[in-house]
């Protein structure tokens, strides 16, 4: 986790490791479960931010092609017509 983030991997691990730093005296196990649920949601967000950046790669590269042919096509379609 990490490596594609916009700051770098680096920036990511220093962020990362500052905010387990900042709670490492944390002793109430509520808190601490509060916590773990809190790194668990942080998680599941940046995969899906991941997620979606792929995502919207592959939709560009393959709509762009698409909208490609399809105007190929049409402008094909046009020239039979005026034969």
């Amino acid at each position: 986790m990490g490596k594609e983030y916009p700051g770098g991997a680096k920036w990511f691990h220093d962020r990362l490791k500052l905010a387990f730093s900042k709670n490492k005296d944390v002793q109430d196990p509520a808190q601490i479960e509060q916590l773990i649920a809190r790194g668990e949601f942080v998680v599941k967000e940046i995969e899906a931010l991941y997620s979606l950046r792929k995502y919207r790669a592959m939709k560009q590269r393959y709509y762009e092609k698409d909208e490609e042919v399809s105007l190929a096509t049409q402008k094909f379609e046009e020239s039979v017509e005026k034969l």
